[in-house]
């Protein structure tokens, strides 16, 4: 992504901060360019690593299919192997939670930019040439923010994605194991089977839509940074669970409706920041994806981004 050019100097003070504000906008395109030059070299990586994990697994179903010795030293080498590229995919995953942090960062920049550009609007001691010169800036930070909210948007589905396809490999792997040490094929995991049988239903109410009536199970005030959520959301979630075995999960991602427009989409991005992050910490705490739905929405009562927990 290239900077904008700017435009003809005026002199004027208005004029000058369209010129540092055309400067911080080529620095933050900068960034989302290599934001997104690590998410390509991200999804490569993992499609290198699931295919050669694919293949690998195909070769030693292959194998078990037709009989083999017991603890064949050529499958366990292979199961070894299988294992190291489920480890790069687990260390990419890391990589895109970095990246997803970082991509967070470049969004308060991008909205704290856009809020500046538009308050230059109210100075006094512009010409036309500065006013013309700030529509043209406001039009491409709002580009930035576009393009940053999709790849937020990208990497969560990817997160999600990784995580869920990571853990039941896994466990696939596990029985892979027993099946190498006896020298014959008995198939997938039956947790992955039983859960599938749970994920129909489960999914099948994640698709119906939020009564208007419900109370939330949880509700995450993220009104400091580094909010510990973990273990009040497990303890409740797991005694949703002990109750119905198939409970669908709805997060909300709700942000206060106040201040500027800037501000509503830097409220907007973070709460949805949130949300995703309480999404990841379910899937590793063992619920599929399949079983939660996630919306956001603003709130003129909400003092605070909050993320809202539903179950049904």
């Amino acid at each position: 992504m290239q900077a904008a050019a700017p435009g003809r100097a005026t002199g004027t003070f208005v004029g000058k901060k369209v010129e540092a504000m055309s400067q911080d906008l080529g620095k933050l395109k900068g960034a989302v360019g290599r934001l997104d030059t690590r998410m390509r070299e991200i999804r490569a990586d993992t499609t290198d690593a699931t295919q050669r994990y694919l293949n690998i697994l195909a070769a030693m179903n292959s194998k078990l299919q037709v009989g083999t010795t017991p603890g064949n030293p050529v499958l366990v080498q292979q199961w070894n192997e299988a294992q190291q590229q489920l480890k790069r995919i687990e260390t990419n995953i890391a990589r895109m939670n970095s990246l997803s942090n970082d991509a967070g960062a470049e969004a308060s920049v991008a909205g704290y930019l856009l809020d500046s550009v538009r308050a230059t609007f109210t100075l006094s001691g512009a010409v036309d040439e500065d006013h013309v010169q700030l529509r043209a800036l406001e039009d491409e930070v709002n580009q930035s923010v576009v393009t940053i909210d999709r790849l937020l948007n990208e990497l969560s589905d990817d997160l999600n994605r990784q995580t869920s396809h990571l853990a039941s490999e896994r466990r696939n792997l596990t029985a892979m194991s027993i099946s190498i040490k006896n020298g014959e094929r008995y198939g997938s995991s039956l947790m992955n089977r039983a859960l599938a049988q749970a994920e129909v239903k489960a999914s099948m109410a994640a698709r119906r839509p939020l009564s208007p009536d419900s109370r939330p199970l949880v509700v995450i005030r993220f009104d400091r940074p580094n909010v510990q959520f973990e273990q009040a959301l497990y303890d409740a979630v797991s005694r949703a669970l002990d109750r119905k075995p198939e409970t669908a999960v709805d997060l909300v991602a709700v942000h206060p409706k106040v201040g500027s427009s800037a501000q509503v989409i830097l409220n907007s991005t973070a709460a949805r920041r949130n949300a995703e992050n309480v999404l990841r910490a379910l899937v590793e705490m063992g619920l599929p994806a399949t079983r939660v739905n996630m919306t956001s929405m603003p709130s003129a009562a909400a003092q605070s981004n909050e993320v809202r927990v539903y179950v049904r």
